[in-house]
């Protein structure tokens, strides 16, 4: 079995450590020769990669190298692959955006509405520049991006590079909600086999399998509905914002019986319910801020001081295991089946072609094999495809510099609708947004 020489892009980020735990975990199945870590956040990247260092010493120590840099010869050449996971703008940026949004009455949340506008634009630019420089050192490495608004950096990306069949989009939420269901139906989580169809944070699961064949769909829905729902991936289990929006979940299952939801649906579904628990002076993304970043750095910190990790409040996560294994199957042709994000192309036959949409695919040393879905029932269809127009339109605004098209991307998006408020959104989004952005007309 071949040793990857593996490169973490924004390594910087608060998912790191888990990842590495999940490196760890998976080592016998997706085996390392080299990790390097690239950020250009010199400072942020130190003290994930000080700690990491201490950790892979005493818990990996077969890995024959791991260093860490801003230099991107030295991070990308001969890479087999890369894991990338940005924030253009940080958290700070994130925090303004959901200020924004809930000032104007509108939902205030990373990927959905204003703030997934917001965001995706930050994106687009960054990671079209990251995917250039990774190609031009490593032009046959597989590039597994997690970097949100997933949905429209998909778009935006396949737009850049219609050709690259190694770059791929991929999200952990449905797995995230597929721990739940695992942990209800007395079941290992890979060993539930999805039906699911949709965009990405805009999806449902039709059927919940085992590997037996054995459909758990009505009972997992019945137990939603008479037990409750919740979080159980370690983390976001303790989460309280979490485990509401898993409460949320219940609700639309109830109100909508046909199909499981992809969580994220509540934004969409019930957005004046979202806007009326939200407070602009505690957002998420402070939450985030003064809770898991704080928790990370302070457990690296400790880290490092020490000299050791034992006892640090370290674990997997499902973000890791996920991709770490996403990636398995690409590099040893495994074949397993992962909910990924892949051109339409007739994959849902009622939806456009050049959709990026979230299906089951088979992962080959070839790339994702999705499997067909056919037709989609008329309300699925109807808030797809209004989705869909809003993502490709924020697509089209960052590359014609449209400020009209940003406008009417949010005038058509479902936490949003009014034209004159998304006039003001855009208006108010551009000043804070500004050296970020391209030069709208």
């Amino acid at each position: 079995m071949k040793k990857q020489r593996l490169v973490i892009a924004g390594s910087g980020s608060t998912y790191t450590m888990g990842m590495m735990m999940s490196l760890i975990e998976e080592k016998d199945h997706f085996p390392l020769k080299d990790l390097v870590f690239y950020d250009i956040d010199e400072k942020r990247q130190e003290r994930n990669a000080e700690a990491t260092e201490i950790l892979f010493k005493e818990r990996y120590p077969e890995l024959e190298s791991f260093s860490y840099t801003t230099d991107k010869k030295e991070a990308f050449e001969d890479a087999d692959f890369v894991f990338v996971q940005i924030r253009t703008g940080g958290l700070a940026m994130r925090e303004k955006d959901e200020q924004i949004s809930l000032k104007h009455g509108v939902v205030g949340q990373e990927t959905c509405g204003p703030g997934g506008m917001a965001y995706g634009l930050r994106s687009i630019g960054d990671m079209i520049q990251l995917v250039k420089d990774i190609r031009e050192y490593a032009p046959k490495a597989w590039i597994l991006n997690y970097t949100n608004p997933a949905a429209i950096v998909a778009v935006a990306l396949k737009k850049e590079f219609p050709d690259d069949e190694r770059l791929l989009n991929i999200c952990d939420m449905p797995i995230a909600i597929m721990i739940s269901y695992a942990k209800m139906l007395g079941l290992e989580v890979w060993d539930i086999v999805p039906e699911y169809f949709g965009l990405n944070h805009f999806g449902w699961f039709t059927k919940i399998y085992d590997t037996a064949g054995n459909d758990h769909t009505d009972r997992l829905k019945s137990k939603i509905i008479h037990e409750g729902f919740i979080p159980e991936d370690k983390e976001i289990a303790n989460d309280v914002s979490w485990q509401k929006t898993f409460e949320q979940a219940r609700k639309m299952l109830m109100d909508f019986p046909e199909f499981l939801p992809n969580t994220y649906l509540q934004y969409y579904l019930y957005p004046d319910q979202m806007v009326e628990k939200e407070d602009p002076n505690c957002t998420r993304a402070r939450q985030v801020i003064d809770g898991r970043q704080k928790r990370v750095h302070d457990t690296c910190d400790g880290i490092i001081e020490q000299g050791t990790a034992e006892g640090a409040d370290l674990h997997v996560d499902i973000h890791g295991v996920f991709m770490v294994k996403a990636a398995a199957s690409l590099a040893y042709n495994l074949n397993e089946r992962y909910i990924v994000i892949v051109e339409n192309n007739g994959i849902i036959s009622n939806l456009p072609h050049d959709a990026m949409v979230e299906v089951p695919a088979l992962m080959t040393a070839n790339g994702p094999k999705p499997f067909a879905i056919g037709e989609i029932p008329v309300f699925y269809k109807g808030l797809i495809e209004g989705q869909y127009a809003y993502e490709k339109l924020v697509t089209e605004a960052y590359f014609e510099n449209s400020y009209v098209k940003l406008v009417q991307a949010l005038t058509l998006n479902r936490t949003v609708i009014n034209p004159v408020k998304a006039k003001a959104i855009v208006d108010e989004m551009i000043e804070v947004n500004g050296p970020y952005w391209p030069e709208l007309k």
